[in-house]
Parts: structure tokens; C-alpha cells; sequence
């Protein structure tokens, strides 16, 4: 069988003692813009002064203080409603933006095209090229990813952004699926502006934020001005709440899933034929197998306690193992995959649930097709 899986370079991530550091000095960066009966005083609406509830503009303080930049700008939207406020903060239509060349994640694309940009790609796995395309006056902004938009992406998001900055260029960091998880997230490597949905952290459904520099964000909020569009303050505090805990989740997610995916590359399920660790919009385990199941895997974990499809991709709703279809994005790339790779993002789980379930899952498949063939 000629399809295999390509060398992937995942992020790093943070340990359970890194990630304790970080919950405690959340909570110090909100003492420094809360007293504590404001913790539990949401208000609502266009207030007069900030023109958003003052319990917004506190979390956005503390979120700002926290990831070391000048301003945040809560928004609705999740994610994508963050990524589309900054690039439309920035650029008009018919504006040129540098991004990189690979399938664009879909809701991206969708921002991409409504706001009339003229993309320009570059292969940000390769130095040369990124430093020709910010050659001297034809650009003033780029849009850096910071997952896998490819499993073969080797690119560093801090180098790219080191390139940018050294070229003039200003960058937005779309930095959904790595915020929290990795070390130092876009803003934090120097770029103007980090977007990443506060849903995906177990926040509440629909909020999102842009983090970076104050000249970007008060655009944000300037575009921003109607009562329906505001993020109220029982959101925002339900969001920084959910953000005490993630930390010291995410790294255990970590953990779990680098054991996991070990016990598969060496054999603990009967039908792998390769294991390996990316960052394929969350980070997660891509599981290969001997046969072209990879349609019928999820349906059949499903019976066994998985969830079979996303419903934020790590909200708060999730807690099984997920067992899924590779992205969009990435089977663009790579086609070929979609018969044979899954991947698995075990959420609360640890790996005995992970490994349990593929082999049940798997074992019933086999019961439905037949036996394996040796050397399949």
C-alpha cells in the first residue's frame, strides 16, 4: 500500500508544572483589574465611558496584562468572528495580504473573500521564499496560522513573524487550537495581533478575542459599536473563569495523547499501521490503518463512548475521546488519507480509554468485513 503518513512537526506544548505557572498568574493579572465583588457583578449593554459593559472591559484588561499586550477587544463570533474584526480592523478591499500556501481553513477563506483581499502566498516551510514575498513596499500585512494548515508544515510561527517584523510587514496570528497550548502564542512571539476563540477554551458558545496592539484593537472596538454586537459582561466573566482551569488541562491533554499515540506506534492495537502526533487544527493523533475503514472508525467508536463529531473542538461540551475525519484543509492537501487515517483528540480521557476504544471499534469492523490480511 503506497499511502503513509508524512512527517509532521508539532508544536511544542507546555507541562503540568509550566501550565500551574500560568493558571496562578492569570489569577494575578486579574487581581490587578478586579476587586473581588466585581468577580460577580455583570452588567449589560453600550455603558456610557467604555461603550461596552465594564465587566468586558475589565476581562479584556486581564487577558491583555496576561498575554503581555497592549489591549484586548472581546468579540462575538467565536474564532472566526475574532480573525474577521482584526482583518477587517486593517485592510480594505482589493488590499494585498501574505499568507501561506496551503488549503486555507474554510471559515477563513469565507473572511478572505467577503472582505475583497488580494492574497499572496508564500511557502512559509521555506525562508527564502517568505523573504522574497516581503519584498520592500509591496505589503504591510500578512495572516500567519499558527497550527498545521498541512501535515508536512514544519514552519516556526516565531521565525515567521521574526521575518515579517524584520521586513516591516505586520502580522495577524490566527492562534485557535494553540492559545494556551503552546508556550508563546502569536501576540507573545511579536506579531500585532493574536485571534482565538474563547469557546474553544471552555468559555461560553460564540466569544472570541483579538489580543494586540492598541492602535488594532481600538479599531476593533470602534467597528464594534452596537448593543448587539457587544460581548455582555456575564459572558466575559464566564469565559475568564473557564480560563483558570484550561491551562493545567490542556498540558494534561498533552501528556495523554503523546502516551497514547507511543502505545499505538508500538502495537497495541491489532489494524494500526501508523501512529503519529500533529497539529491538525487541535492537537491530536492521527492514526493510520491497515484497511480503508477510516469512514466507518468514528460511527463505530461512537458505540464504544466516543464522540464522533466536534462540537467546538475542545469546548466545554467535550469530554470524551473525539474520534474524526481528518480537517478539510488537510485532506485538500492530502486526498488520499481520507479512506485510511483518522484522528483522535482525547479530550478528558486518558490513553487506556483511547486505546480501548480504537481496538473495540476496530475489532467490530473487522467482525462486519472480514478478517485482516497479513501485510495489509
Amino acid at each position: 500500500m503506497s499511502v503513509r503518513l508524512p512527517l509532521t512537526s508539532p508544536l511544542p506544548t507546555v507541562t503540568v508544572a509550566g501550565a500551574t505557572d500560568r493558571q496562578f498568574r492569570l489569577l494575578e493579572c486579574t487581581a490587578r483589574h478586579f476587586e473581588g465583588r466585581q468577580l460577580f457583578e455583570a452588567d449589560a449593554g453600550v455603558v456610557p465611558g467604555p461603550g461596552r459593559p465594564r465587566a468586558t472591559a475589565r476581562v479584556e484588561a486581564v487577558l491583555a496584562d496576561f498575554f503581555g499586550a497592549q489591549a484586548a477587544a472581546l468579540v462575538q463570533g467565536a474564532g472566526t468572528g475574532a480573525i474577521r474584526a482584526a482583518l477587517a480592523a486593517v485592510l480594505e478591499p482589493g488590499d494585498p495580504l501574505l499568507i501561506h500556501r496551503a488549503p486555507v481553513y474554510r471559515t477563513t477563506a469565507v473572511t478572505l473573500r467577503g472582505l475583497g483581499v488580494r492574497t499572496v502566498e508564500a511557502d512559509f516551510n521555506d525562508p527564502g521564499a517568505l523573504k522574497e514575498a516581503l519584498a520592500p513596499g509591496r505589503l504591510r500585512w500578512a495572516y500567519v496560522q499558527h497550527t498545521r494548515q498541512r501535515l508536512a508544515d514544519s514552519y516556526d510561527p516565531g521565525a515567521v513573524l521574526a521575518v515579517c517584523r524584520a521586513a516591516g510587514v505586520r502580522t495577524v496570528v490566527d492562534d485557535n487550537y494553540a492559545a494556551l497550548r503552546v508556550p508563546s502564542c502569536g501576540v507573545e512571539l511579536g506579531a500585532d495581533a493574536s485571534c482565538f476563540s474563547l469557546f474553544k477554551l471552555h468559555g461560553p458558545e460564540g466569544v472570541g478575542v483579538v489580543v494586540g496592539a492598541a492602535d488594532l484593537v481600538a479599531r476593533v472596538h470602534e467597528d464594534n459599536y452596537s448593543g448587539g454586537g457587544q460581548v455582555q459582561g456575564h459572558q466575559a466573566l464566564d469565559a475568564l473563569r473557564a480560563l483558570t482551569h484550561v491551562p493545567v488541562m490542556w498540558a494534561v491533554q498533552s501528556a495523554v495523547g503523546a502516551e497514547a499515540v507511543e502505545r499505538l506506534a508500538a502495537g497495541a492495537v491489532p489494524g494500526v499501521a501508523e501512529a503519529a502526533l500533529a497539529n491538525a487544527q487541535d492537537r491530536c493523533l492521527l492514526v493510520r490503518l491497515d484497511r480503508p475503514l477510516a469512514r466507518a472508525l468514528p460511527a463505530a467508536a461512537e458505540r464504544h463512548g466516543a464522540a464522533s463529531f466536534p462540537v467546538g473542538a475542545n469546548s466545554r461540551y467535550e469530554i470524551a475521546p473525539l474520534f474524526y475525519r481528518l480537517s478539510g484543509s488537510v485532506l485538500a492537501d492530502a486526498p488520499e488519507l481520507a479512506d485510511w487515517t483518522v484522528r483522535i483528540n482525547p479530550m478528558r480521557a486518558g490513553a487506556d480509554l483511547v486505546v480501548d476504544i480504537l481496538g473495540r471499534a476496530l475489532a467490530d469492523l473487522d467482525g462486519a468485513t472480514g478478517p485482516r490480511v497479513p501485510g495489509g
